[in-house]
């Protein structure tokens, strides 16, 4: 691993399409950056960004911190959490989801895989 710096809110991201499925309401996209993966491909860092909408995922076992946007993720069965520019968050692997993206929301994330 090299060291780096990346000023997160001017990073160029792909598209990264949902599946049609996670879809809720509205037409949310995806795109997004890794920016570092381990050797055995358990550990992710990137970046991540999603326009307004309402989709569905099942969640890895992930901290993030929102650089920018608002939503609301209500995690099944748990709570209801409102995140904005400045917060970090920690989902658990398999925690059911349903994102409200109020305002495209970018993050900075760090994915640990079983």
């Amino acid at each position: 691993m090299s060291t780096f710096a990346v000023h997160i809110p001017a990073a160029e991201l792909e598209a990264d399409p949902l599946d049609p499925a996670q879809i809720v309401s509205g037409t949310p996209e995806v795109s997004g950056k890794v920016l570092w993966e381990s050797e055995d491909g358990k550990q992710i860092r990137g970046i991540w960004q999603i326009t307004p909408g309402v989709v569905t995922d099942t969640e890895a076992n992930e901290l993030f911190v929102v650089v920018s946007g608002r939503a609301t993720i209500e995690i099944r069965g748990g709570t209801t959490i409102e995140v904005g520019p400045g917060d970090a968050c920690v989902l658990q692997e398999g925690d059911e989801t349903v994102w409200t993206v109020h305002e495209t929301l970018r993050k900075a994330y760090h994915i640990t895989l079983p």
